[in-house]
């Protein structure tokens, strides 16, 4: 690429290049939204054509996994980023390069002119190299959107995942919903934090808000309460109803050793008596 048409195109009409791909991108990008401000945007178009203009004149290759396109690369990957925390899409982040081949490649024309296989061999090499540009900015936008909702999903386990003191030594953990692995990990979690952070002898699992129980989720149940026992706590798995008592014995799970209850009240009354505490009307 080294001497070639695009590099000397670049560097002679920058200016140009850059002033249509910025009308390409006001057009292409929804209006209205105020996501990136013109100064951001111009800011972000000059530094990539600096960028491109000093690779395209130094790379050996076009192969942009190689060192040569290292700091293009982090670039792209700050723009996917920062688009995809500002609420963009992936096909919007995704114009932020495509939209700059309209403009190159009208350079391109006019710099060979006539010579119709320079044009065509300066315009393959511009779209092969633009192309790879634009996949790897749409790879970055969708790691950082995975991240973003795996740290939602986790917020969202932990909130669903309530750690609540019920009395002194006596912790609680009402569980609503599917028990998962996932969220059986936050569970744990949370629960020994809390009885690190408190110092509570026993801790109350109620399942009532749990739809079904079978073999996973009762394999999940005995991790935290062997967890808890290994703390120092006592465990005890309220909101046992009879479907989910029918289901347990029919599955075959070995729940000997673990204290149930059918209610929270009655494992709360449990709780208080072996903490030596007593309620006063």
């Amino acid at each position: 690429m080294a001497d070639g048409t695009i590099s000397s195109v670049l560097k002679k009409s920058g200016k140009e290049i850059q002033a249509a791909w910025t009308r390409e991108l006001a057009s292409a990008l929804p209006s209205g939204k105020g996501r990136i401000s013109a100064i951001e945007l111009d800011q972000q178009t000059t530094e990539f054509l600096k960028l491109l203009t000093d690779v395209s004149e130094h790379a050996k290759g076009s192969d942009i996994a190689t060192g040569d396109f290292k700091s293009l690369r982090e670039f792209l990957e700050g723009v996917s980023r920062s688009r995809a925390l500002q609420g963009f899409t992936s096909d919007e982040t995704a114009t932020f390069i495509f939209s700059f081949k309209r403009p190159l490649f009208e350079q391109l024309r006019i710099a060979a002119g006539k010579d119709a296989d320079t044009l065509a061999n300066q315009t393959w090499q511009a779209t092969a190299l633009l192309d790879s540009l634009g996949l790897h900015t749409v790879k970055s936008f969708q790691k950082t959107r995975e991240e973003v909702i795996n740290r939602q999903q986790r917020e969202m386990l932990e909130l669903s995942t309530p750690v609540v003191k019920l009395w002194d030594g006596i912790l609680a953990l009402p569980m609503i919903g599917t028990l998962d692995s996932a969220r059986t990990q936050v569970v744990m979690e949370s629960l020994l934090q809390k009885v690190v952070d408190t110092g509570a002898q026993i801790a109350i699992l109620d399942i009532t808000g749990v739809p079904t129980v079978d073999t996973l989720v009762a394999q999940h149940l005995l991790k935290t309460v062997t967890a808890l026992r290994l703390m120092g706590a006592e465990c005890i798995i309220s909101g046992v109803r009879p479907q989910i008592a029918q289901t347990i014995v029919h599955l075959g799970v070995d729940l000997q050793g673990v204290t149930t209850k059918a209610n929270l009240a009655d494992a709360l009354a449990l709780a208080l008596k072996r903490t030596g505490q007593t309620l006063k009307n």
